[in-house]
């Protein structure tokens, strides 16, 4: 049994914590605001996030982080990514032994161009830091909650960590496997959410399965483009972090990037959109990074640029769909090639 605290106590991090107690560790979850730790402690629900879900009665609630940390050698990091560099100063402000830190956030952090690891190994001293091992993969915190079949990826620089992990979560609801592939596994796991939003924008205009698989696949080629010219291994990108994330993000209505998208092609503002969602939308805050990843590295990536013009350029969603129509013609298996080959 291991101490491990869930830092982070919305829809995914919760799911994690009853992933870990089903699986008989001293599970601690830290959320800061107290009303909802009191619920978490005295109704074992958390209605907000997970609503119908009954919680095991070991995991116990904490608003103060301190005593979330005491003693623990896992921390699982399950905050938005705009939120992490602020909770990792908290955290390094109260521990005083080296923890291994288990990020599940997707993004990338604008301006920086950090991927979350790298923000984590930059503000964590190597005296507090045992390791960082990333989990991502196809997986909607409520259907998690309810123990339904489930498979996720972890990865670390170091494998020995990524194995240690994937034993914390690994049970007969819960599938875990490892991949060394880090730059990968983020870079999939956060670039999804981008073709998610625009996903939910054909389906917000009525266009249908056949726009939706179009952009998917082509969308699946932009992020394999990118994540290859940052250093990742092509063939992750056909795994679960690649394709299978993607997919289920894409299709469905527990995806909050797909239902955000979804308004905005039913003719909502960005603002609107973001207030009625009450919850982060990661894509939003991911196209503006990966805007200026592609720009930096010169990496085509049509679909995010076009999604960009839609939420930061008040571009209408139909003309942003239209000019993806309307690009000059390809060779689809010369751009293949040149994805698995490292090509841009």
């Amino acid at each position: 049994m291991s101490k491990i605290s869930v830092i982070g106590a919305g829809s995914w991090g919760t799911a994690l914590a009853m992933v870990l107690a089903d699986n008989g560790h001293d599970v601690r979850l830290w959320g800061h605001k107290q009303e909802q730790i009191n619920e978490i402690n005295e109704q074992h629900t958390n209605s907000k996030y997970l609503p119908n879900v009954i919680l095991p009665s070991s995991i116990v609630g904490f608003h103060l982080i301190d005593e979330a940390l005491a003693d623990v050698t896992f921390v699982i990091l399950a905050v938005p990514t705009k939120a992490i560099r602020e909770v990792l100063q908290k955290i390094c402000e109260k521990i005083n032994h080296p923890i291994t830190i288990v990020h599940v956030s997707k993004g990338i952090e604008p301006d920086t161009l950090l991927r979350i690891s790298e923000i984590i190994e930059q503000e964590v001293p190597d005296s507090l830091l045992n390791d960082v091992v990333v989990l991502s993969g196809p997986s909607h915190a409520e259907e998690v909650s309810l123990r339904h079949p489930t498979t996720v990826t972890v990865s670390s620089k170091n494998m020995e960590s990524a194995e240690e992990v994937q034993d914390l979560f690994i049970n007969k609801h819960f599938r875990v496997y490892t991949n060394p592939d880090v730059v990968g596994v983020e870079i999939g796991g956060a670039l999804k959410n981008i073709i998610a939003l625009a996903a939910g924008i054909t389906d917000g205009l009525g266009y249908g399965d056949n726009a939706k698989a179009a952009l998917i696949t082509r969308g699946l080629a932009e992020i394999a483009r990118l994540g290859s010219a940052m250093g990742a291994n092509p063939l992750t990108f056909s795994g679960l972090t690649g394709i299978g994330d993607l997919i289920v993000t894409c299709t469905s209505v527990h995806s909050r990037n797909w239902r955000a998208g979804n308004l905005l092609g039913k003719g909502q503002s960005l603002d609107e959109v973001l207030e009625n969602m009450g919850m982060v939308v990661e894509g939003v805050r991911t196209t503006k990074a990966a805007y200026q990843l592609a720009n930096k590295m010169n990496v085509s990536m049509p679909i995010t640029f076009a999604l960009y013009d839609v939420l930061f350029n008040h571009t209408n969603p139909k003309e942003a769909v239209d000019s993806l129509m309307k690009r000059v013609k390809k060779h689809e298996m010369e751009d293949l090639v040149n994805i698995l080959d490292g090509g841009l």
